[in-house]
């Protein structure tokens, strides 16, 4: 049979428009695509949505300024940009607290670096005593809720002056001065002892990867320990300070639970607490512009990590492997050097912890007699407190709060887990280049946006209805796809990596059977990638547990969780109970994080992770 080949003439070249068309035919032809695209819809409504709803609450008349302004509702404005920026009341807007959230931060990393860089170098670079369980007793702090740490500071040092009840020092006959009870001395205090583990894991990381042969050299030539420290090391180890500087810049920025307990019965507000104020006032424009300026800022800075962690990877050092595992002897100083080591685990979880516990079994704070111990604050049928008659294991509205915590939390950490795993299988198995770059950015940028600014962006988006969908606030619903879109870029990551690591091979052979897609994804994808969607769903369950931001924005008193309902607790200064509440959600977290990373072969000592 005979064959005709046209001519490959230069008219007969298919065009743009026809090229593209065919381009899209081949790859549609497989359902990974279309499945794609319906996820990259589902993506860009509940987070580039959100965001844009409230940036766009920031120059728009809202409802009751309108007259005010001399608009309609709807109407484009500057209003709000002048009165967060300029007008006289802009200081307690935005000025004032941009000023506290600087000093906080900068604070934060100051200390973070003066207690983590040396821990840092004793950990990876000597001998020092127990330094395998130091590796991750020290990293204990980043595991628990930053302001479970507040709570046990009020314990100790709350005044009757502003607090309204004593704590341990005044009950013991010492007034702690209201700067040490309240405002920016303990909330740095604070969030460096919390996020010191950054210094630890990322400067840790880099020393163990240092070779020691450099320090050898220098030594050989002459030079003291200063000058290695300061014109060696210091200079190979400037990117993973700065990227650890940045992280700890970019959590200060969204932190909110630890101002809440201690800065806000002083009136220290930071923007985070600025953001929560106008809501709660319901000024949403304002509200707009705050949410806005702390993404931005959050951006800005995550940004410039990846910048630094990119210029990094240029250069490396090349040594023997084993000059590397090199540790230097302390020698005399190896007590000392332990002593410091467990003086900081003491002061950053031993005591926190302990001064919870015994704060829940104890009527009269600091008063160390048999007679005043009590399980009555966790088991008692009969208290005498107005609100909360029984202890907070048997009180019904903790155990409505747990289930809430439970199903809220748990429901969208199961649906993280599986969009993660479906993200991950899109990007990598796709040939629409364009999708897979875009569902790699839309499900990373809630991990650039602090969790106050994004649940504001939520309540600005599902606070009314929008055509088929109804309005959300109040109900689980808005929890649920909230704190989903939250935990993706940690869900998405485990779904790409662990795609990545498995070869098309299997579903090929599958497909040559004649199996379909729902089918390969059935019977070979998820059952060979289980271990990684049990990661995609364990941790976003664990860092939901903990969560505050997002909470205190979105839930009411019907929808109560864990976090939440123990802020309800310290507004009614039931100190015991709160106490009691905060000390379960730690415990999760931390037994959490143990299970996740059994689980996964991982050692959060080695790594940041997820």
């Amino acid at each position: 049979m005979r064959v005709e080949t046209p001519l490959a003439l230069p008219d007969d070249k298919p065009s743009f428009t026809q090229a593209m068309r065919y381009k899209m035919k081949l790859t549609m032809r497989e359902p990974t695509t279309a499945v794609g695209f319906v996820v990259a819809i589902i993506f860009a409504y509940l987070i580039l949505l959100p965001v844009l709803s409230i940036l766009l609450d920031a120059v728009k008349v809202q409802l009751g300024d309108a007259r005010r302004i001399g608009g309609e509702v709807g109407d484009g404005t500057l209003y709000y940009l002048h009165r967060t920026f300029l007008s006289p009341v802009a200081q307690n807007f935005f000025w004032g607290p941009l000023k506290n959230t600087l000093s906080v931060a900068l604070g934060a990393i100051l200390l973070s670096f003066l207690i983590g860089t040396p821990l840092a170098w004793l950990l990876s670079r000597t001998d020092m005593f127990a330094r395998r369980w130091f590796a991750t007793a020290l990293i204990v702090p980043y595991m628990l809720p930053s302001w479970t740490f507040a709570l046990a500071w009020t314990t100790l040092f709350k005044n009757r002056t502003v607090g309204g009840q004593q704590g341990w020092l005044e009950a013991m006959g010492m007034t702690p001065p209201d700067w040490m009870s309240y405002g920016q001395f303990p909330i740095t205090i604070i969030l460096s002892l919390h996020y010191a583990p950054f210094i630890i894991l990322l400067l840790g990381n880099g020393l163990r990867r240092l070779d020691s042969q450099l320090e050898d050299s220098a030594r050989i030539l002459g030079a003291t320990r200063g000058q290695i420290a300061v014109q060696v090391l210091l200079p190979l180890m400037r990117p993973a300070l700065f990227s650890a500087a940045l992280l700890i810049f970019a959590k200060c920025l969204g932190d909110f639970g630890v101002t809440y307990v201690l800065g806000l019965p002083v009136q220290f507000d930071v923007l985070a607490t600025s953001l929560y104020r106008s809501i709660g006032s319901r000024q949403t424009g304002v509200a707009g512009v705050l949410a806005g300026s702390i993404m931005a800022m959050g951006i800005v800075a995550l940004l410039i990590d990846a910048y630094v962690v990119r210029e990094a990877r240029r250069f490396v050092t090349v040594g023997s492997k084993g000059s590397m595992d090199r540790k230097s002897q302390l020698k005399k100083w190896r007590i000392p050097a332990t002593g410091f080591a467990a003086f900081i685990f003491i002061i950053s979880v031993g005591l926190p912890v302990l001064t919870l516990t015994l704060s829940t079994i104890m009527f009269v704070p600091a008063k160390f007699t048999l007679d005043n111990f009590t399980l009555q604050y966790w088991i008692g049928t009969d208290l005498e407190t107005v609100a909360m008659r029984t202890g907070i294991l048997l009180a019904p509205d903790m155990w409505s709060a747990a289930w809430n915590t439970l199903r809220i939390v748990g429901s969208a950490a199961v649906s993280a887990g599986f969009l993660g795993l479906l993200v991950g299988y899109v990007v990598v198995r796709t040939p629409f280049r364009p999708l897979s770059t875009f569902l790699r950015h839309v499900t990373f940028l809630p991990y650039l946006v602090p969790g106050i600014a994004f649940a504001a962006a939520y309540l600005s988006l599902f606070a009314v209805s929008h055509g088929p969908v109804p309005a959300l606030y109040g109900t689980t619903a808005i929890l649920i796809l909230a704190l989903t879109a939250d935990q993706m870029p940690y869900a998405s990551r485990a779904g790409i990596s662990a795609m990545m690591q498995l070869g098309k091979e299997p579903e090929e052979a599958a497909q040559v059977a004649g199996a379909g897609w729902v089918r390969r994804m059935r019977s070979i994808v998820i059952p060979i990638q289980k271990r990684s969607l049990v990661t995609g769903v364990l941790l976003p369950f664990i860092s939901g547990i903990k969560g505050l931001s997002l909470f205190v924005m979105l839930a009411v008193p019907s929808t109560d969780v864990l976090t939440t309902y123990s802020l309800r607790l310290i507004d009614y200064n039931y100190t015991q109970a709160a106490n009691a509440v905060v000390l379960i959600i730690a415990a999760v977290a931390y037994f959490g994080t143990l299970l996740a990373q059994r689980l996964t072969n991982t050692n959060l000592a080695e790594g940041l992770g997820g």
